[in-house]
């Protein structure tokens, strides 16, 4: 009885829609036909499929299905999913305070915000979660065991949780507001140069970036570094604002442009700003995207600050929310956005497909030239070009199979329960004493360490077998095979460098937190190095803006 209803409100819209059937317009007629057909093909599926139907996993399925055919930023967001969609728009949740995983098995807590309900209940970087509330966490997902987590601000949680592999503890703490920094990081470098790192535009981004700045400039700040690498974007008002805080009142900020007028806008700074002169060094990378691309590509199309690092991930597109029935929603792309200069920086064509049903991206001979006020050549169709490239840190595939596969994290958890603390931040290091007990103890782990490079042998030589005139190859495979087996024995040998640099990273994360893991970059990072150095150069930094 329940199904039939449930076919009946579907059927509802579909009657409705089916009154357009009778003008002329082509297009409400065929969505009136296909929902029709839908309908019917759902019912006839839900009255004689072999097996029982769930609805809303299979509505949901083809509802994904469909959206995903447009791009990756629409989507279908269920009334179970709303309380995780305002918290990526918010940057507000009621929970604990952790950042965990689901790592072997375990669900591990990551990392712990600072001064937070869970930092205050004495959990730890490392702890295994296995209850919440008296609920086994073994055979959920990530997804399930945040849901626990997370709940009313105020109320009370049990977690239980296993230390170090031996001890298990129980805690019972309160849930807070918790509010994800927009700013995780900020400093002064040198005695006159301020650096921020803006990590998310959520709500209050932009007073949270002009509160820094001033803090910034007290302390004696007379140039300014703002980081936004692996800033995925957040609210667009955000990115407006903050822009306004170094360009003058009345500038275009973005256009946006729709298919409808009422998604289409043009974005002003419309407050004083706050300072027009400090000279701004912009950090990004590939995973800068969307608000972040706004803020990098308005000062470099004004020249109001020098873009250092990697091009940008190139995202253009704007994104709002539509209430739909049942406290669901849809978020849905309704306009392109465009920077001062007049261009668009979205990198990927999702109307024009390949064969494989891949996005199409713009080639290079047929970008556009745009012009800077200071009429520098600025091109778009890919994210933003910095004006100084620094190539980006990579590490090898061994040493990223290694982090990876958890066992960096896990002995950097014994390392915290084996040192009472260490060095500041900035001064920690490794030992050769310590890294050879990280060698000794590896030796003492099952580490699969699979590689392309391996994979493509293997199918070589299955095809060298398969074909006469190549079988003669198949020794060779053989002994280039045992080369990439010696390259991966020796493997911390030969990566010790990188791999001390992982390990350091995880370990001061246990004794110093976020904030502990981007001070101990702040002298070794190159795009720092870059922006400190050009912005301590007037007369470098006059000449790269002004082409």
């Amino acid at each position: 009885m329940i199904k039939k209803i449930w076919v009946v409100a579907l059927l509802i819209p579909v009657l409705l829609l089916g009154l357009f059937s009778f003008s002329n317009d082509d297009k409400h007629f065929e969505m009136a036909k296909n929902l029709e057909i839908f309908a019917s093909l759902y019912s006839e599926v839900n009255k004689f499929y072999v097996d029982e139907v769930n609805p809303n996993t299979l509505l949901r399925t083809g509802i994904d299905a469909m959206l995903e055919k447009l791009d990756p930023y629409t989507v279908y967001i269920p009334e179970d999913d709303i309380e995780d969609f305002r918290t990526n728009a918010t940057g507000e949740y009621g929970g604990l305070g952790i950042q965990s995983n689901k790592i072997n098995e375990r669900h591990i807590v990551l990392n712990i915000y600072e001064n937070s309900p869970a930092m205050s209940a004495g959990l730890k970087i490392g702890d295994v979660i296995t209850e919440v509330d008296g609920v086994p966490l073994a055979n959920l997902s990530d997804e399930q065991a945040g849901k626990l987590m997370k709940g009313q601000s105020g109320s009370d949680i049990q977690v239980e949780v296993l230390r170090n592999g031996k001890e298990k503890i129980r805690v019972t703490t309160t849930r807070e507001k918790i509010v994800i920094p927009n700013i995780s990081y900020s400093t002064l470098l040198g005695g006159s140069t301020g650096y921020l790192r803006l990590s998310e535009f959520t709500k209050d981004a932009a007073d949270d970036v002009k509160k820094t700045v001033l803090e910034l400039k007290d302390k004696g700040a007379e140039k300014l570094i703002i980081d936004l690498r692996e800033n995925p974007g957040g609210l667009l008002n955000e990115a407006v604002d903050i822009c306004n805080l170094f360009v003058p009142k009345g500038s275009k900020i973005v256009d946006t442009k729709g298919k409808i007028q009422a998604q289409s806008h043009s974005y002003v700074a419309k407050s004083e700003p706050l300072d027009l002169n400090i000279p701004i060094a912009v950090i990004i990378n590939n995973g800068s995207a969307s608000a972040s691309e706004i803020v990098s590509g308005v000062l470099q199309d004004y020249d109001r600050g020098v873009v250092i690092g990697q091009k940008s991930y190139g995202k253009g597109l704007v994104q709002v929310s539509r209430k739909l029935t049942f406290n669901s929603q849809l978020k849905v792309t309704t306009a392109k956005y465009y920077i001062p200069s007049g261009r668009c920086i979205q990198a990927l064509d999702y109307a024009q497909r390949t064969a494989d049903g891949s996005a199409t991206k713009m080639a290079d001979s047929l970008k556009t030239e745009f012009r800077t006020t200071n009429n520098r050549v600025v091109y778009d169709g890919g994210g933003i070009d910095p004006d100084i490239y620094i190539a980006a840190k990579t590490h090898s595939s061994y040493a990223k199979n290694l982090s990876e596969s958890g066992l960096i994290f896990d002995y950097a958890t014994e390392f915290y329960y084996k040192h009472d603390s260490i060095s500041p931040p900035q001064e920690f290091r490794l030992s050769d004493e310590d890294y050879d007990a990280f060698v000794k103890w590896m030796s003492t782990k099952s580490f699969d360490n699979p590689s392309q490079v391996e994979s493509t042998l293997e199918l070589l030589k299955e095809a060298a077998n398969q074909d006469d005139v190549y079988t003669k190859l198949v020794d060779e495979i053989d002994n280039i095979t045992e080369s990439v087996e010696q390259i991966k024995s020796n493997g911390l040998v030969t990566f010790r460098s990188e791999i001390k640099d992982l390990l350091e990273k995880q370990i001061i994360l246990r004794y110093y937190y976020t904030s502990g893991q981007v001070e101990a970059a702040l002298n070794k990072d190159e795009e720092i190095k870059t922006a400190r150095k050009i912005l301590s150069e007037p007369e470098e930094y006059a000449a790269k803006l002004n082409g």
